[in-house]
């Protein structure tokens, strides 16, 4: 079935009252560190935080009377999950979600919370999805597909509507892909409205299903992403053919990139985005070359992160960044000498996170005792003047090996929030 431009605008109008229209917003400090001219379009400022909303609404407006009556079933990792649940509650229809056991407590939650009543079933989309159609057919629920729905993907097409009524000036969309409806729709109405506008979509190295399709060759995936957003191992039917035709690549982005761009939207951007979120600006940066001068929109899609895994994502981002690291010494096994350390340390402004000492599984002599201590430093540059006044002093500083990998390319720079 064809998704038309005219179908992505008739969705425009009949949601747009019930949506935000969520700003896009040109960031000044990632353009530079991209070199690159980088628009951000923010949908984590949904309510549910996420771009779902667009096409489950467009969906559930779309329902017969005898078809609110029977209520709705949906199968999602979390983001189409909630906004199923939000809308779903909001037009008194009942809404039952079936979600993979492994999914965020935070979506789950929220989900919850919306008044659906939640199912946790499977280890994916595709074993959650068995058995939401399962139940379906047993209670006669209409199933509202998270991608493969051509009023989904009309609906999540109006983003590409704003973008380039904010922005007519960009020239190339990043647009993340797990099943294929946010960027089928988005390509849709970009190529409707410009047709040299170039659209290239981002899966994570784990999760290459659609790419892999298009190829095709088998899918292959692995177990798990911080991206849970876009780890689908089924891209759609309806989708992939869209994406076939107005989609002129697919890239890959490790985990490394995508936390990283995690930290850089929230440290620079000051916006909380979640893994499938962030992995548009992975793209970019993990290939600055092919973005360079040119004028790119990208769809923050969603923020809806585990706050345990965001703290994770912080703290080794901190230490990507050079600006906390371990470093182990030997110090003489006498009184004074451990605050002689730390006297040093202070000195040089390294704060003291955590710091041990033990004189049992070391080499150094029984007159000596190691201490390890975690720092937090202003960044690789003061990381290295650290090590070197540590040096300086005699003694002879060691940084375990997998830790030395400071990123020179923005070295923890966030600057001001760049609107």
């Amino acid at each position: 079935m064809s998704i038309t431009l005219d179908d992505v605008r008739l969705a425009a109008r009949h949601t747009a009252e019930h949506l935000v229209r969520t700003p896009c917003l040109h960031s000044a400090t990632l353009s530079r560190l991209a070199g690159c001219e980088l628009y951000i379009k923010f949908e984590n400022h949904q309510f549910t935080a996420a771009f779902k909303e667009r096409g489950a609404l467009n969906h559930l407006l779309s329902l017969s009377a005898d078809e609110r009556a029977r209520g709705v079933i949906a199968m999602s990792a979390g983001n189409h999950a909630q906004a199923v649940a939000y809308h779903a509650s909001r037009l008194g229809i009942k809404a039952t979600i079936v979600m993979p056991r492994h999914t965020p407590n935070l979506k789950v939650r929220n989900t919850r919370a919306f008044g659906a009543e939640v199912h946790l079933i499977g280890d994916g989309v595709a074993e959650a999805g068995d058995y939401a159609h399962q139940l379906a057919d047993e209670h006669g629920y209409v199933f509202v597909h998270p991608y493969d729905d051509p009023r989904i993907i009309a609906g999540q097409g109006t983003i590409a509507l704003e973008m380039l009524e904010d922005a007519p000036e960009l020239d190339c969309l990043v647009i993340p892909i797990g099943g294929g409806g946010l960027i089928a729709g988005n390509a849709v109405a970009a190529k409707g409205i410009n047709p040299e506008i170039e659209i290239i979509g981002v899966q994570t190295g784990r999760f290459p299903s659609m790419r892999q399709v298009l190829a095709g060759d088998p899918v292959h995936c692995g177990q798990a992403t911080i991206a849970e957003g876009i780890a689908v191992k089924q891209p759609g039917l309806l989708t992939r053919e869209l994406v076939r035709e107005h989609v002129s690549d697919i890239v890959l982005v490790d985990e490394a990139a995508i936390e990283r761009a995690i930290l850089m939207l929230l440290e620079i951007e000051k916006t909380v985005a979640e893994g499938a979120g962030a992995a548009g600006l992975a793209a970019v940066l993990s290939d600055p070359e092919r973005f360079r001068g040119r004028r790119v929109g990208l769809v923050l899609c969603g923020g809806n992160i585990d706050m345990q895994a965001l703290s994770s994502v912080i703290q080794r981002g901190l230490v990507r960044s050079g600006r906390i690291v371990r470093v182990r010494v030997g110090i003489s096994d006498v009184p004074g000498a451990l605050a002689e350390l730390t006297q040093l340390l202070a000195e040089q402004r390294a704060n003291v996170i955590t710091i041990t000492h033990q004189r049992t599984f070391t080499d150094l002599s029984l007159k000596a005792t190691e201490v390890e201590a975690t720092l937090e430093t202003l960044g690789s540059e003061h990381t290295r003047e650290v090590i070197q006044a540590l040096r300086d002093e005699g003694y002879d500083p060691v940084l375990p090996a997998n830790e030395v990998h400071p990123d020179e390319r923005w070295g923890g720079e966030a600057g001001p929030q760049s609107h």
